[in-house]
């Protein structure tokens, strides 16, 4: 008889364990990465087991505490404001320790922006009320991430389920159906300019939308200690720096790797350049636990991190919105949000972002 999948093998054993007692409410799950090594399996693997776990309810992401075990459902009798005050209480709690710690405001609204961002791949069913999704899917952006999760704010019943596959993979998303909007970052050699080519290649008869989110600040996320060190693309394949890089489609690499052409620089000489990550979040991360020394991401995502920065390019990042998708409600309500004041000014706090053209719309036909 077959086995099944590895993921949903996981799931099994993560569920069984809860059953048994040996995970209880509240307890920690492995994350990705050590859930990966002990099954042999790739993150992916983990992240889909994490995913239905979670539209199970049988775990929940808990921002400092990573991935834990869900409590149990409510007991009859108690109401949802009972259930909000608790999770304000909660928050709270957590602000407090933090203030006290000497952080402030907007560090915390910050650091907690990233960890949702981080985690909102695992959260995609739409909570009760919902009017519209609209499907996100391309490449990883802080500043998309916040929008994401303001949505609902400006746009009453609307969300935004966000998949990071890249920017290239965004665009051939749309092409499938598969989403509604893309985020992309990828720039044309030739003309360069941001995106329209490749939405002319790939979307051929097709009207579509560039809402610009903002223009952003590219360049080497360093650990302190190594700054002296580095000094442009030329240090990582000197030797004696291990690299961390964006995945295979996603703009950024896309970049990275013309860059390199450009500088004549050999990729095999730089050690981690297949050690890559999804986000610029991850990166970040990444180089700030020790296991890189540098890697290429926003400038927003070094400052969260606490890593030295050292800017290589200024690029343009637009939501790739297809005219049928355009006059949604919720496309709208964002559309309009990003050219406010108080919507430039969101994005402008992250940190690394010029918002001189955020919410301008061009039209590619």
């Amino acid at each position: 008889m077959p086995q099944d999948p590895i993921y949903q093998q996981i799931i099994d054993a993560v569920e069984r364990s809860i059953a048994d007692g040996s995970l209880k409410p509240g307890d920690s799950v492995l994350s990705v990465r050590e859930m990966a090594q002990r099954w042999n399996c790739t993150a992916g693997t983990v992240q889909r087991a994490y995913r239905e776990l979670a539209r199970r309810d049988a775990i929940v992401a808990v921002p400092g505490k990573g991935t834990t075990v869900a409590e149990p459902p409510l007991a009859a009798g108690h109401s949802m404001p009972l259930r909000r005050a608790a999770i304000v209480h909660q928050v709270e709690s957590v602000l407090l320790s933090l203030l006290g710690a000497g952080y402030s405001l907007p560090e915390v609204e910050q650091a907690v922006n990233l960890a949702l961002d981080r985690w909102r791949v695992l959260t995609q069913e739409p909570p009760t009320g919902t009017v519209g999704v609209l499907r996100f899917a391309g490449s990883h952006d802080p500043a998309a991430a916040t929008l994401a999760a303001r949505l609902p704010a400006v746009a009453s019943g609307w969300t935004m389920q966000m998949t990071f596959t890249g920017s290239l993979g965004g665009l051939i998303a749309l092409t499938r159906g598969e989403a509604d909007l893309a985020g992309s970052h990828l720039l044309d050699v030739e003309s360069g300019d941001y995106n329209e080519a490749f939405v002319r290649r790939l979307l051929p008869g097709r009207r579509v939308a560039l809402l610009t989110v903002a223009h952003r600040r590219l360049g080497l996320m360093v650990r302190p200690d190594r700054a002296a060190r580095v000094d442009g693309l030329n240090s990582l394949a000197a030797g004696g720096l291990r690299f961390a890089n964006r995945q295979p489609g996603s703009g950024t690499r896309v970049w990275l790797d013309a860059r390199l052409a450009t500088l004549g620089i050999d990729r095999a000489k730089i050690a981690g350049y297949d050690y890559a990550f999804a986000t610029h979040t991850a990166v970040a991360q990444a180089v700030a636990a020790g296991h890189a020394d540098a890697g290429l991401g926003v400038e927003t995502a070094a400052l969260a991190f606490g890593l030295h920065f050292q800017h290589l390019a200024r690029e343009r990042y637009d939501l790739v919105i297809p005219e049928t998708c355009w006059e949604s409600g919720g496309v709208q309500a964002m559309a309009q949000w990003l050219a406010s004041e108080s919507g430039q000014r969101t994005v402008r706090a992250l940190g690394g972002y010029d918002t001189h053209e955020t919410g301008a719309v061009r039209w590619v036909t």
